[in-house]
């Protein structure tokens, strides 16, 4: 019997999701992947195969603005609300959430209640 990795088990829980989850032009795909330090977040279009907007806790304009530790739910809930805004530019009001094998808790339930209360639906 072998032992899983964390990572191992994450990827395996992200591919059962996935055989369920995909994005339309009409309803793209918001993928969430959280790492121990920083959370990244896009849009997808999995028909096209084509990234429609992303924002990350990596960005210039989140670090400038915030002084906040980027593996913090306040780091996780702007990154969800700036994503919300550029989806919103482009004409993304739907979107199906993936939390990418992740359990729904803290940072990334934070992006994903900070993305609704930015005008996105899921």
């Amino acid at each position: 019997m072998t032992t899983l990795s964390r990572k191992q088990k994450t990827q395996k829980r992200h591919k059962r999701l996935r055989r369920f989850l995909s994005g339309t032009e009409q309803r793209p795909r918001l993928a969430v992947f959280r790492s121990n330090n920083h959370i990244y977040a896009q849009i997808i279009d999995d028909l096209a195969q084509n990234t429609l907007c992303a924002a990350s806790t990596l960005e210039k304009e989140l670090r400038a603005d915030s002084k906040v530790n980027p593996g913090t739910c306040a780091a996780s809930s702007s990154v969800g609300k700036l994503l919300a805004q550029r989806a919103l530019e482009k004409g993304i009001k739907q979107v199906v959430f993936d939390r990418g094998g992740s359990i729904y808790h803290g940072r990334v339930k934070a992006l994903a209640e900070a993305a609704r209360q930015a005008g996105l639906t899921f």
